[in-house]
């Protein structure tokens, strides 16, 4: 009998495991997208920055970083692109989809398993601004050969 239970137990365990990793984030993560899993500005221009405001982060420092442009605030849940790792510091240059320059962070700041976002949704490269979405809203002009026009001034 617990030797069913186990059984039963096991087999649920791996299909709760399938349903939950069925989407696409396990390819996302593949492709070097990660969550963000801290709030703070931890996300800085420069790997020195990145290490000083995690190694001694308190209410000054903050202040004087974020009032200088030298860091961004991370929010948990939002999508990142990570474009270089180095392993050694445990450290990685990053890209977010509202900011045009890369940005150093802890690797341990990321997450490859999805995180939701304050509003319980989970960012994709798509709706983060990481790839641009196709605007469809834009209509080209009509060429201004006024040469097809007719006498009413109708084309």
């Amino acid at each position: 009998m617990k030797l069913l239970f186990s059984f039963m137990t096991a087999v649920s365990l791996g299909l709760t495991g399938t349903v939950l990793g069925g989407d696409n984030y396990g390819a996302l993560a593949a492709q070097g997208y990660r969550w963000v899993t801290i709030d703070g500005p931890y996300a800085c221009i420069t790997e020195q920055d990145a290490k000083r405001i995690a190694a001694h982060h308190n209410d000054a420092i903050e202040l004087h970083v974020v009032e200088n442009i030298e860091c961004y605030y991370l929010i948990p849940g939002a999508i990142v692109q990570v474009v270089e790792e180095d392993p050694a510091h445990g450290i990685s240059e990053i890209r977010l989809g509202s900011i045009t320059r890369s940005l150093w962070t802890y690797s341990r700041f990321l997450s490859k398993r999805p995180v939701k976002d304050t509003y319980g949704v989970i960012e994709t490269p798509e709706n983060s601004g990481l790839i641009p979405a196709a605007d469809t809203s834009i209509v080209p002009a009509l060429p201004s050969d006024h040469s097809t026009a007719r006498p009413n001034g109708n084309p």
